[in-house]
């Protein structure tokens, strides 16, 4: 078989010793090879013992891992396994055969109890060469957990066939194989009465996804650029996000979307939300209690504006909600449009805020305090700071930005009375940054306690000027930490 090497005559002399690992029981042997982590170093131990040799162990392990093994490999050693079930499968390959994999997968489906891990690292341009050929995906019957993510092959999915144990689903970097739309089936509570988590993200060819399951609890969709048609009915959802998801312009106009999730707690949308189109059952999500969501600041793209007046609807059918995440995203040049958070309501039940802002290097001062005096009872606040280039690329913003208008938020006075926690990820320095959170200081009254998290890539001596600048912002008795990650 492939996984084995060639093996040296093991006789009572080999060594000039006492075969000490031969005298090990069976079970603390299989833990042994465990350790190794990889299926085809586990065979080559069978050098150290005569009874590793004869009873081929790593036969035995009920896990398997192939780290950049071609897929005939894998199958060879998933056929000459012996133990009576296989508690995981982790396959990481670059061969891009969906005729070999195919091969292997309903071996493993017949003894996996547990989780597979499949991933095929192969460019785009190498998946697009391979046409019409596809990955079958056969039934896991008694599977708990399955990960794909075929590198944008083709994904043929099981026509019939239950998945009985199957709790975890994520499909990744896939395409559809034409002439199959029933990822819908195979999700269904006929199909997979046991689900309760599922991820589906960047599939291409995927137009249209239904599904329809009475115990699935958690849900992401994410960058299916090409949907045009969702329903989601589901009785016992709590978890749901939407995100990069329903067709580009110029078909942006065709998409549909129905969601029926009455047990929702925590909904990320960052998608267009025309209520004409996009149907989600508001007024039965009575347990919702976290939101989030992305606002523009100033259009820098069509349909920026009316993206926001779409969300700020959103927000004012979630009114109570007492948790918010907000991503806030300048454009990437000068800011010269008309500013678009003027319409936020004001959202007096909030507790937790997060801010995720991407600024491209312009001010977000003038963006924040808006923000904040919407959301006055909250009593923690996290500013999550993403930077779409690295730090030695970003500039300031061009001259006659309009990004710091108006400035008088610098010297307006806020009420921050029930703010206590303030946490910063991924802060650099810069001047907008900290004048910001001099103005936090001053705004939070009841501020306890700040948590700082340095951008990796700033430098050790700036790291050192914020740590005796901005206490200087601060009263004595406010705890400071800094986090350097």
């Amino acid at each position: 078989m492939d996984l084995s090497v060639e093996q040296p005559n093991l006789s009572d002399a080999d060594g000039g010793g006492e075969d000490r690992l031969s005298a090990l029981p069976d079970d603390v042997l299989i833990h042994i090879l465990l350790l190794v982590d990889d299926a085809a170093e586990s065979a080559r131990t069978s050098i150290l013992s005569r009874r590793w040799h004869r009873r081929r162990l790593w036969a035995h392990l009920p896990e398997l891992n192939f780290n950049f093994i071609e897929h005939r490999r894998i199958g060879a050693a998933l056929a000459a396994h012996e133990a009576p079930g296989l508690g995981l499968v982790f396959a990481l390959t670059k061969d891009a055969s969906p005729e070999s994999a195919s091969a292997w997968l309903p071996i493993a489906a017949r003894d996996l109890y547990g989780q597979i891990y499949l991933e095929v690292v192969v460019r785009p341009e190498e998946a697009e060469e391979r046409g019409g050929g596809a990955i079958h995906l056969p039934c896991f019957d008694k599977a708990s957990c399955i990960i794909l993510k075929p590198g944008f092959l083709r994904l043929a999915l099981p026509p019939s066939g239950v998945f009985a144990r199957l709790k975890d689903l994520w499909l990744v970097d896939f395409q559809v194989a034409h002439g199959q739309c029933g990822l819908g089936d195979l999700l269904s509570s006929q199909r997979c009465p046991s689900l309760q988590s599922m991820v589906v993200r960047n599939a291409r060819g995927l137009d249209s996804f239904t599904i329809r399951h009475d115990s699935l609890l958690d849900m992401e969709l994410s960058d299916l650029d090409r949907l045009q048609q969702l329903t989601i009915v589901a009785p016992a959802l709590q978890k749901l996000k939407v995100c990069g998801c329903f067709a580009d312009p110029p078909n942006r106009d065709m998409s549909a979307a129905n969601i029926s999730a009455p047990q929702l707690t925590k909904l990320q949308w960052t998608n267009d939300y025309d209520p004409s189109s996009i149907q989600i059952d508001i007024k039965r999500m009575t347990l919702l209690e976290r939101l989030y969501i992305q606002l523009f600041i100033q259009s820098g793209l069509a349909g920026d504006s009316q993206h926001n007046h779409y969300c700020m609807m959103l927000l004012r059918h979630f009114d109570r909600i007492h948790t918010l995440d907000l991503l806030i995203t300048y454009p990437p040049g000068i800011c010269t449009g008309p500013y678009m958070m003027e319409h936020m309501p004001m959202l007096p039940n909030i507790t937790y805020l997060t801010l995720c802002v991407m600024a491209y290097g312009h001010s977000f001062g003038a963006s924040s305090f808006d923000v904040l005096r919407r959301c006055t009872s909250a009593k923690k606040l996290d500013l999550y700071l993403l930077p779409e280039r690295e730090l030695e690329e970003q500039t300031p913003c061009p001259s006659g930005c309009t990004c710091d208008e108006p400035p008088s938020w610098r010297m307006e006075e806020l009420a921050l009375n029930c703010l206590e926690e303030i946490v910063i990820l991924r802060m650099r320095g810069t001047e907008h940054e900290v004048a910001l959170v001099q103005r936090l200081f001053h705004w939070a009254t009841s501020l306890k306690r700040l948590e700082i998290d340095f951008h990796e890539l700033i430098p050790e001596s700036k790291v050192k000027e914020l740590r005796q600048l901005l206490p200087s912002f601060s009263r004595p008795d406010v705890c400071i930490d800094w986090s350097d990650l």
